[in-house]
């Protein structure tokens, strides 16, 4: 971790975005080259000055990285930079792609197949179910999903790819030991075990406000489209969909009612010319995804993400209808237990349920 030392002391001096950051590495070679170089070297630099180049010899003999490095071994977290041949590949190519990345969990090669699926934190009933089965019908072909972990749409949409067996990336507007919202604590770890949990901002970095608008050109970056499946005019989401034109990205957008102002920016962004999308095959058309997981392995990690007592019932269920009494018959549970959790695999999209509380496999 030591090698990463003066990325993090880079990373942590003020008044260095993104763009600055890297055009500075660029110019000297390294971080610790940057560091080292006196005033006048700093301030001839195009873009960079005299008052840059003051904050920068100034800083770099105050700021402290021990307790980062500290924090980085206590939540495992990975350091990935611009020059490692493991950046990123779609990130690599956008307009001020981060310098560093703090991630918990894995980033893997196939990820650069990704959609981003993104939407209002005050989402619907009917927003929400959409972003969740659009995500598991999405990654149960192979396809990353990326969003923010945000309340409403977000959530689900990281939901869906879990429950598909999938990979998901959440890309947070904190440090990477933040769980914010503070709900999500369990979604966060399954992203972790099951995908990676991304940011720019260095460990112990709280989720405010101008962070956000900041971490939405990763979720773009990242992914090869974006679906925007719920949001008002005034809507981060919509600050996404930006970027990802900027970038050179698809957008997508899902219809809502006219009557409804959490769908006034999806629609607002169908009337701009961004595709329209009812169903997952809407996007592999547009983007010729192809398939990265095989069948089997799809449901192999979907059955992973099931508890003891879903597991057991969903042996039971084939694709020959089994009524609900002969589940309760066959597993020894309660008919209220033996429903709950029947309700449960629905959701999750493990079987359907056909006349009469008969049940099969989906």
């Amino acid at each position: 971790m030591s090698s990463y030392k003066e990325w993090l002391l880079l990373s942590k001096i003020s008044r260095l975005g993104p763009k600055k950051c890297r055009q500075l590495i660029e110019y000297f070679g390294s971080p610790q080259e940057v560091l080292s170089a006196s005033f006048d070297k700093l301030s001839e630099i195009p873009g960079v000055g005299k008052e840059v180049a003051k904050i920068i010899t100034k800083e770099t003999r105050n700021i402290s990285v021990e307790e980062d490095l500290k924090l980085i071994k206590k939540y495992n977290v990975q350091i990935i930079t611009f020059q490692d041949t493991h950046y990123p590949f779609n990130l690599q190519n956008i307009f001020d792609p981060p310098p560093l990345l703090y991630v918990r969990g894995e980033l893997r090669e196939e990820d650069k197949d990704a959609l981003a699926i993104v939407g209002t934190r005050r989402a619907t009933i009917y927003g929400k179910l959409v972003a969740r089965r659009l995500a598991r019908e999405i990654a149960e072909e192979g396809i990353t999903i990326v969003s923010g972990m945000a309340r409403g749409i977000d959530t689900a949409a990281h939901w869906g790819a879990l429950e598909a067996g999938g990979r998901t990336i959440a890309v947070l507007g904190s440090g990477v030991d933040t769980v914010y919202p503070p709900e999500n604590k369990q979604l966060m770890d399954k992203i972790i075990e099951k995908g990676a949990v991304v940011s720019e901002f260095p460990l112990k970095s709280l989720p405010e406000a101008p962070h956000f608008p900041q971490r939405n050109r990763i979720i773009s970056g990242l992914s090869r489209g974006v679906l925007v499946v719920e949001a008002p005019l005034k809507s981060g989401a919509l600050i996404t969909a930006e970027f990802a034109l900027e970038q050179g990205r698809e957008v997508f957008s899902v219809p809502g009612s006219i009557n409804s102002p959490k769908s006034q920016g999806t629609n607002h962004l169908l009337k701009e010319g961004a595709k329209l999308v009812e169903r997952a095959e809407d996007i592999f058309e547009e983007l010729n995804f192809s398939p990265v997981l095989s069948k089997i392995e799809v449901v192999k990690n979907k059955e992973s993400l099931l508890s003891s007592e879903e597991k057991k019932i969903f042996e039971f269920i084939k694709e020959e209808p089994l009524h609900i009494d002969s589940l309760v018959e066959k597993s020894e549970f309660s008919a209220s237990i033996v429903a709950a959790i029947l309700t449960k695999l629905q959701i999750k999209g493990f079987i359907r349920e056909f006349p009469g509380k008969v049940f099969v496999r989906s």
